[in-house]
């Protein structure tokens, strides 16, 4: 980062990424061409290291490109304010580099289906508290999979307006 004291601490950013509800994957497809997608999304930090899940259709352009090269990033905007009269903005954004996975349901039971099921579980705790989603989820599995992005690093900045407030 050119500005590394704009940085936000590790904490701060992760705040970021489980506070808010969708961010923009970047990907390149085959042919070389840039794809950025908005994506809503939930955050799992645990054993198996930071990770985001995304819910989708079993098929599109998202999964061809992840196919093609796995390497993608999702940023999330957390702060967003114009000052017009200082001629900025006010600004607090999180970008997570990393590599994308598809997961397929396959029969009832199986360890895909498992990780999707508890995906969507996941998600729907997120996106919908309180609700039971275990029909809804049910349901989806026959049309839906799940990319997991295993998190390799985690880039936080901030306008330097913003500075004195986070520390």
């Amino acid at each position: 980062m050119r500005r590394a004291r704009q940085a936000l601490e590790l904490a701060e950013a992760l705040e970021i990424l489980r506070r808010h509800t969708h961010g923009v994957m970047a990907l390149v497809d085959e042919d070389g061409e840039p794809y950025a997608v908005p994506l809503s999304y939930v955050v799992l930090d645990g054993e198996e290291g930071l990770r985001l899940l995304f819910h989708c259709a079993r098929s599109g352009h998202k999964l061809h490109c992840i196919e093609h090269e796995p390497r993608v990033s999702f940023c999330v905007v957390g702060e967003d304010r114009i000052v017009p009269e200082r001629f900025t903005t006010c600004y607090r954004s999180v970008i997570a580099f990393g590599r994308a996975r598809v997961i397929l349901p396959g029969e009832v039971g199986t360890a895909e289906t498992c990780e999707v099921e508890e995906a969507l579980a996941e998600l729907a705790g997120k996106y919908s508290p309180g609700i039971d989603s275990a029909e809804e989820i049910a349901s989806a599995l026959s049309r839906v999979a799940i990319i997991e992005m295993a998190v390799d690093r985690l880039s936080g900045k901030q306008a330097k307006e913003l500075m004195a407030r986070s520390r």
